[in-house]
């Protein structure tokens, strides 16, 4: 594993290392996202830090106490946060005690340990209710959702009138937050649309070309590409929206840059 005839000064981190870098090809191989791979080797090297000793030493005890003390104040991280952690330390514990990995023997030949899963149904966080989101949190009401329009809107004109840049920007975010709303959207989603997503409704011919919106980068399952979805337009407003920005204020970007405006 490390040469021929080599052997590492610090053999237990050399080894800990070796085990995440294989359990980082094996998730790219089932194509994990990049930011899943990254968060959970994060995830598991903290883990290590917290309890000061190896995955092949690891305790079931270790890993209640910890998240015990993460969900407790000052930190009182969500359950759904706790459950994802756990999740994370599981799948590297099926990993590292998977026989098909050389894991296991090594660490009975070098340390004469045998590592486990510490995560099972009987410590493990059950999932009994769909929503487990902060009930203190709500959607805004329509006045609230009137107060930050008019809000976006208002910074359009102020830097028009201060005459400083930025109206444009300004112009754009209004927009984009309206397009949200209109259309259930997620910041993924919407960060990535374009003009070409934007389609007609057969049903509803006085839209245009705003009656439906093409997401094509819809939050992806576990291993899978983002799922696309169509959705149509409901609010006449927001054919308004995206119409007055698509052909009046968008073309404008193009005009500035060629006038040396950037």
């Amino acid at each position: 594993m490390f040469g021929e005839g080599v052997r590492p000064l610090r053999l237990e981190s050399a080894l800990f290392d070796a085990v995440l870098a294989g359990w980082r090809s094996q998730q790219a191989a089932r194509h994990l996202a990049e930011s899943t791979k990254r968060d959970r080797e994060t995830l598991v090297r903290r883990f290590q830090v917290h309890t000061g000793r190896w995955p092949w030493e690891w305790r079931a005890l270790d890993v209640d106490e910890w998240l015990e003390d993460l969900g407790s104040p000052p930190r009182r991280l969500s359950v759904s946060t706790l459950r994802g952690f756990q999740g994370s330390l599981r799948a590297f514990f099926d990993y590292l005690i998977d026989e098909r990995y050389p894991w296991v023997t090594i660490c009975e030949r070098e340390f004469s340990r045998r590592p486990v899963q510490l995560i099972d149904e009987r410590n493990r966080i059950a999932h009994v209710t769909d929503f487990e989101g902060d009930p203190g949190r709500r959607p805004l009401s329509r006045e609230e959702l009137v107060m930050l329009f008019d809000f976006c809107d208002a910074q359009v004109g102020r830097r028009r009138a201060l005459g400083r840049k930025g109206s444009l920007a300004a112009f754009r975010d209004a927009a984009l937050f309206k397009t949200i709303y209109a259309f259930g959207l997620r910041r993924q989603e919407a960060a990535r649309l374009d003009v070409t997503d934007l389609g007609r409704n057969a049903h509803r011919p006085s839209f245009g070309r705003y009656g439906t919106l093409s997401v094509r980068f819809g939050k992806a399952s576990r291993g899978s590409a983002p799922k696309r979805r169509s959705v149509l337009t409901v609010f006449a407003w927001s054919v308004e929206v995206l119409e007055q920005y698509v052909e009046e204020v968008r073309p404008l970007y193009g005009a500035m840059k060629s006038l040396g405006c950037g």
